[in-house]
């Protein structure tokens, strides 16, 4: 190995990066317009969700039960409709997602103690966000009918109303939310879009960049040259190497800033951590160029094969334990869920290298593994 011979194919590639000004902007520009956009634009939270009421009872008992929802956050009251017919109106137009029906006779039935049904239609678009309606609606109705219950026993049995609300409600739950006490969504997406990002740039910069070789006919010059395989593939990775963690960087702070998530990790490991990963994703885009001949095939195959592991079997959108047992092993064989693991653990649970070296570990064999691979692959003696 020749050192003065990598350093001057790093700085031949550097230029060739600076001088071509689309290639520029995918590698400094395009990172950061993917984690603002996903991250403002890539929400699970289900808040203020617009709804409308059917009151058929007009009583004091309909209004205060309607106005529990209308004074939850979780809730955007729009106002009461005349009947049915006008909510299946709003519902087909998106003016609401979710619609109380209050029946003729509520406070009668409430004040002779018997059930009092209330219809509740959920637009059901979007599974995940109806389960979710569900359970908002379901939380509420529970605390309502709690209250009427405590009320009509202190009432029967001259009991306080305290003791009352204490007898119908003998277990007590209390919550506790740890790691994401505020249960935003950001706090958990934000830290997964850095291993998405890193997953997409590192493998695309690298595949273009050496295919280029190949398109432009400038490689015949390194078969040509007296510069090794080795040598030719430090140089001309190490640019995006760099690059990419200077990404890295950038999308770690705009976490921090941008979407003030909490970092309580161990800088130093994670740092350490993350450099593996970015050049494990170096290496994806190693291979592949490897194997194509153009910028357009490299372009294609690398959307594959980074795109789909990042966002399906990463627990991006849906927990790992989730997953079924075929998708668990392809997860388990693929690096994004090694490092989601390491980026969101660190962010919010304030892990380090005691509990996660695993996964670092692993990180660190894909990374020697896939460079392996694309030294033996590379040959300055190409297939005619």
């Amino acid at each position: 190995m020749n050192l003065k011979r990598i350093v001057a194919l790093a700085w031949k590639e550097w230029r060739e990066i600076v001088r071509d000004r689309l290639f520029f902007a995918l590698a400094f520009i395009v990172p950061t317009m993917l984690m603002l956009i996903f991250g403002f634009g890539l929400t699970l939270d289900v808040e203020n969700l617009p709804f409308a009421v059917v009151d058929h009872d007009r009583t004091p008992a309909s209004r205060d039960y309607a106005y529990r929802f209308i004074s939850s956050r979780y809730f955007d009251f729009k106002g009461y409709a005349d009947d049915e017919r006008t909510i299946d109106h709003l519902l087909a137009d998106n003016q609401v997602r979710v619609a109380l029906v209050i029946p003729p006779r509520f406070d009668e039935r409430l004040s002779r103690g018997e059930p009092a049904p209330v219809q509740v239609i959920i637009d059901g678009t979007f599974p995940m966000r109806a389960q979710t309606t569900q359970g908002y609606v379901a939380a509420i109705n529970a605390a309502v009918s709690a209250e009427n219950m405590a009320q009509a026993l202190s009432t029967a049995r001259g009991v306080p109303l305290a003791e009352a609300r204490a007898r119908v409600q003998p277990v007590k739950l209390e919550v506790r939310y740890l790691y994401n006490q505020s249960i935003k969504s950001i706090w958990s997406m934000a830290p997964k879009l850095i291993m998405l990002i890193m997953m997409l740039s590192p493998p695309f910069l690298t595949a273009l960049g050496v295919v280029r070789e190949k398109e432009s006919g400038s490689i015949f010059n390194i078969y040509s040259s007296t510069v090794s395989p080795g040598e030719f593939l430090l140089g001309k990775l190490a640019p995006y190497v760099l690059i990419s963690a200077a990404n890295w960087f950038i999308l770690w702070l705009l976490c921090l800033w941008v979407y003030q998530v909490p970092f309580k990790g161990d800088p130093l490991f994670f740092t350490l951590a993350s450099l593996i990963y970015v050049v494990c994703t170096t290496g994806f885009g190693l291979v592949i160029s490897m194997l194509v001949q153009t910028q357009v095939a490299a372009m294609i195959i690398t959307s594959i094969i980074t795109i789909i592991p990042a966002v399906l079997y990463s627990g991006l959108l849906l927990p790992l334990s989730s997953l079924s047992p075929s998708a668990s092993l392809i997860a388990h064989s693929l690096p994004p869920m090694y490092y989601g693991r390491i980026v969101t653990d660190c962010f919010l649970k304030g892990a380090g290298a005691a509990e996660l070296w695993p996964d670092a570990l692993v990180l660190a064999g894909y990374a020697v593994g896939l460079f392996a691979i694309g030294y033996l692959l590379f040959s300055k003696r190409p297939k005619s």
